[in-house]
């Protein structure tokens, strides 16, 4: 059982399946009775609220807040981290489950490594096996390699000491993306121990449909240019990217291995690269300054 105050932070916007099925998935982990559950809508105009609600009535240590001011789930997550006072922060997001022995194998991995900010395993799931879900889960969230280059782990299967936030401050909400990354340097530059959790396993379905990635891809690219906007020291100036690069994947199964699946995940890979050449440019054509209470739904 935890032997530390813990909290379970979820931003959700708009996806009442995916937040019951991540609820569903959290209330069956062992030790789920330790900890706080914090689930944060983000403005959502569907019923996502009724279903957490749902959950509230029959679980005490599961909470709904909300956050309808800022668009953008930095700032969801920065709400659920204002109403904790736990001494460990533990981030997931709607749509994702989580085996049963997660939240235990993830809290003994940060105390044998001593870490003050440890990134989980992301295995990606065939929701439907199409070939954009195929290239998606290739190219995957190799997260031990973000921590070891980039020094930084996704927010959909992080774990965070509550003092590092009391020290380095929240996630920046006026970014669309790229928050993570941001936030984990910050960490790291701080001079906080980060960790990785090989066996804490966060499962995360692929994106099945091409509108789908080439959404993520447009708001990764607008991400790139909202960060040289608020940190050109360390990201360089708006209106020169950094170096093309297709997007990495873990490289260790699940290899195309027909012509036909090679020449059409490669063909995938160049029109990501645009679509984020896209977003960035969009950003910095169009894009202007955020407040923190700026809303751009």
């Amino acid at each position: 059982m935890p032997s530390h105050s813990v909290s379970l932070v979820i931003p959700v916007y708009n996806d009442p399946a995916g937040i019951e099925k991540t609820l569903r998935s959290v209330s069956s982990l062992e030790a789920f009775h330790e900890i706080s559950v914090f689930v944060v809508d983000n403005g959502s105009t569907d019923n996502t609220p009724e279903v957490i609600q749902s959950y509230t009535e029959e679980y005490q240590n599961i909470h709904l807040l909300v956050e309808d001011e800022t668009q953008g789930s930095y700032a969801a997550r920065n709400v659920g981290i204002e109403h904790t006072e736990s001494d460990i922060v533990m981030f997931l997001d709607a749509d994702e489950t989580v085996d049963n022995d997660w939240l235990e194998t993830a809290l003994d991995a940060m105390q044998r490594q001593n870490a003050d900010y440890l990134g989980c395993n992301v295995e990606l799931t065939l929701p439907k096996d199409t070939l954009v879900a195929r290239y998606n889960v290739q190219t995957g969230f190799p997260v031990e390699q973000y921590l070891r280059e980039e020094h930084y782990a996704p927010t959909c299967a992080l774990v965070v000491c509550g003092d590092v936030f009391e020290d380095v401050g929240p996630f920046d909400a006026r970014l669309i993306s790229g928050g993570d990354r941001e936030f984990g340097e910050r960490v790291f530059n701080a001079g906080y121990t980060q960790g990785y959790a090989a066996d804490a396993t966060v499962f995360h379905p692929a994106r099945i449909s091409l509108k789908s990635l080439t959404k993520k891809n447009f708001r990764v690219g607008r991400g790139f240019t909202q960060k040289q906007r608020y940190y050109s020291d360390r990201y360089g100036r708006p209106g020169l990217p950094p170096t093309p690069t297709g997007p990495s994947g873990n490289g260790e199964e699940g290899s195309p291995t027909s012509v036909f699946t090679r020449v059409a995940f490669f063909l995938l890979s160049v029109a990501m690269l645009a679509a984020r050449g896209f977003g960035y440019y969009y950003e910095f054509l169009f894009g202007s300054k955020r407040s923190l209470r700026d809303s751009t739904r």
